[in-house]
């Protein structure tokens, strides 16, 4: 099974995973590069997998369908190209041979979910959208932060070794971010240079793991003591030991970073 990150726009992943005949597409914001890529490798399009109703999730869909006769499958609640099959949390999808386990992860969106399957000779798999980025999470637009922080502790709750399949190259902005609240993890800067030079490549820094996600990634430490620390100083609270306050009060500080 090979997996692909077919860039889009300026900085989107369209995830393109194939066993050699057939392929099955993410998030497919723009249909040109995939039906570019489908041609290249000679692949028939079996199934397009949808997070959440952002246009540049959804704006290839309707073609992609027409010409490739392709199923669509999206969260139920959200507004997807019809027609579709509507999924919920517990749902799962059978494509290449895989089942992928539907999360439902509202936040960035109402109804937004992922994708999560276990590959048989590979890590397991998370097609995440824009809920979980390396080193970030994606903006509350219409969920709460006590739903994004229940959402990302359901990602977080994944194997180590998963491959976190995020929709956007947001890395080493997040990174950046992620040094200023957390200046003294080691880990964090490792990767940080590790990121650096893949960029300076023009390499893509994704698919990331849960497990260094968990090590790097502030918005699944807002737990941690170094981390509630540096919010405070950054934006004193009444209640510190209250959760979810902190981490809004994290995420409203990457907004204005």
């Amino acid at each position: 099974m090979k997996l692909l990150a077919v860039p889009a726009f300026s900085d989107n992943y369209l995830w393109l995973l194939h066993d050699a005949h057939h392929a099955i597409v993410v998030d497919p914001g723009q249909a040109a590069p995939i039906l570019e890529c489908l041609q290249e490798h000679r692949l028939a399009l079996q199934t397009i997998l949808v997070t959440h109703h952002h246009a540049d999730h959804v704006g290839g869909v309707a073609q992609l369908r027409e010409a490739t006769g392709a199923r669509v499958v999206g969260p139920a609640t959200e507004r997807i190209p019809e027609p579709f099959e509507p999924l919920r949390q517990g749902d799962t999808v059978d494509a290449l041979g895989l089942h992928f386990s539907v999360i439902d992860v509202p936040g960035h969106t109402a109804g937004h979910i992922a994708y999560y399957a276990e590959c048989p000779d590979a890590a397991p798999l998370l097609f995440c959208g824009d809920t979980l980025f390396s080193g970030g999470c994606g903006r509350l637009f219409e969920g709460t932060p006590a739903q994004m922080l229940a959402s990302l502790g359901r990602l977080a709750a994944l194997p180590g070794d998963t491959r976190v399949c995020c929709a956007h190259e947001y890395t080493l902005a997040n990174l950046r971010f992620a040094r200023a609240v957390e200046p003294e993890n080691a880990a964090l800067q490792a990767y940080s240079a590790a990121c650096e030079k893949l960029r300076a490549q023009d390499l893509p820094t994704l698919p990331s793991t849960i497990a260094k996600e968990r090590a790097i990634n502030p918005f699944l430490r807002s737990r941690e003591r170094a981390v509630i620390a540096s919010v405070l100083a950054h934006a004193p609270m009444t209640n510190p030991h209250d959760e979810v306050a902190v981490f809004a009060a994290l995420r409203e500080w990457k907004n204005t970073f």
